[in-house]
């Protein structure tokens, strides 16, 4: 039996319509090329807040999704009336890589170095793996866009942040922690007290099967200590803050502030 063959003028008709279809397919392609290369840095405001769960958000972005900048501010979260911007805008480049993608991050008031995240997806989750940080810094009045207890302390001072082989990991839904990140809080006031400064202190967080919170204080008339697991339940931590009885009377307030009083001392207990 012969193949059954289209009749010329047939087959010529429909050559146009296969020419259109592939032109199509070609602008359409272009369309979603340019949409994934030019997309707007305001594409990203959303994802900042469900990330930050609405503690960080971003103003005024400019650029594009891949290089852009925006001022960011810090909240006490839906709903919150407190907010603080930072010192200076937080720019950005975002690049695809082989395994997933790299983040750099760059704000000339608090990151002399620009901080570069490579971010992949892992097992059920996603990895987030941090360049090391040498010293990012920024004023402690930031923390007062936080909402509670911040807002109430009005700290000053400054805090400096560096980190050592810092990887963070989602698993369903759940937080792994390996490497180190260490924050000083150095010189900080309060308007709860007269002692100025009240104290210095570092906060470090050691990575592992269980990650670990450490506080100590460096110097001052405020004592602060304490640790505890960070997992999957969230931070449990146990302390104190204590004075001399020199700094008792205008550290009274403060101590009373940070947790359950039990005689000169005041018992932090967090989860």
């Amino acid at each position: 039996m012969r193949p059954m063959t289209l009749p010329r003028a047939a087959s010529q008709a429909l050559r146009p319509a296969a020419a259109w279809s592939w032109a199509g397919l070609g602008a359409a392609c272009g369309l979603g090329l340019a949409l994934v290369l030019f997309a707007p840095a305001r594409w990203l405001t959303p994802l900042v807040a469900w990330a930050s769960q609405g503690h960080v958000a971003m103003q005024d972005p400019q650029g594009t999704l891949w290089n852009g900048s925006a001022q960011w501010v810090l909240s006490g979260g839906q709903g919150s009336r407190d907010a603080v911007a930072l010192p200076s805008r937080l720019t950005w480049t975002l690049r695809p890589e082989m395994r997933g993608l790299a983040l750099s991050l760059h704000a000339a008031c608090c990151t002399p170095q620009p901080v570069t995240l490579q971010i992949h997806p892992a097992w059920t989750g996603v990895a987030v793996t941090m360049t090391d940080i040498a010293q990012a810094h920024g004023p402690a009045q930031l923390l007062a866009g936080l909402g509670t207890p911040w807002n109430t302390l009005q700290l000053e001072g400054q805090l400096q942040l560096s980190t050592h082989q810092l990887r963070l990991q989602w698993v369903s839904q759940q937080l792994q922690v390996q490497g180190e990140a260490q924050l000083l809080a150095l010189d900080m006031t309060s308007r709860l007290t007269t002692l100025r400064p009240m104290g210095s202190y570092r906060l470090t967080l050691h990575g592992g099967e269980v990650a670990m919170l450490r506080l100590e204080t460096l110097q001052g008339g405020l004592r602060l200590s304490g640790s505890g697991p960070w997992g999957p339940s969230g931070l449990r931590f146990s302390g104190e803050a204590t004075t001399a009885p020199e700094h008792a009377a205008v550290l009274a307030n403060l101590l009373n502030l940070l947790g359950r009083r039990e005689g000169a001392r005041s018992i932090i207990t967090i989860g």
